[in-house]
């Protein structure tokens, strides 16, 4: 929820600098199928299904990131979406590292007002022997604000070239172009 509402605030910034947020709907994606698939078996795991067969939720969380990153691949053209993948690619690491899980910090988790022993599957909860903690949910916003979570260097990746990414679609005054898309 916390990426979300970044994301929208992200999104309110272009028309703030000049740009025409009508651009944003004027962007053909390949594939969104597959990122509303992902998206949505995401959802199912986490919130509606969130007990039963840990194995199962283990892989299909995986798997999400495995078909998000078809998407992001058919979509390569798309400015910054290079960065995004690679916030994207953090992540996944470190899930897949973890066996299905992003390895949060106790202390994060804490700080954030979550519980250290959840019940049923979360897609991101203390881990009894992290590997690459540092790539996990080590940062948090606190329980105090509305709105408390734990995120990733790779979540706040993903937001950046999003931003990047809206700017340069919409023209915006502070579009960074040079580095938008990679050489072929």
């Amino acid at each position: 929820m916390l990426i979300g509402l970044v994301f929208l605030l992200l999104v309110a910034t272009v028309p703030l600098a000049g740009g025409r947020i009508g651009a944003l709907a004027e962007l053909q994606f390949r594939a969104k199928g597959l990122l509303v698939g992902a998206i949505l078996a995401q959802v199912l795991i986490v919130s509606i299904f969130p007990e039963g067969s840990a194995t199962l939720h283990n892989v299909v969380h995986i798997g999400t990131y495995v078909v998000v990153a078809v998407f992001v691949a058919a979509n390569r053209r798309i400015p910054w979406v290079w960065l995004i993948a690679l916030g994207g690619a953090l992540n996944f690491t470190a899930i897949a590292a973890n066996g299905g899980v992003m390895p949060a910090s106790p202390r994060a988790l804490e700080n954030a007002g979550f519980a250290l022993d959840p019940e049923g599957f979360v897609n991101s909860g203390a881990v009894a022997h992290p590997h690459l903690q540092f790539l996990g949910d080590v940062f948090w916003v606190p329980s105090s604000f509305p709105i408390s979570n734990v995120f990733s260097v790779g979540d706040v990746l993903i937001l950046l070239g999003a931003l990047l990414a809206m700017h340069c679609i919409c023209a915006s005054r502070i579009a960074l172009r040079r580095f938008a898309v990679p050489a072929v």
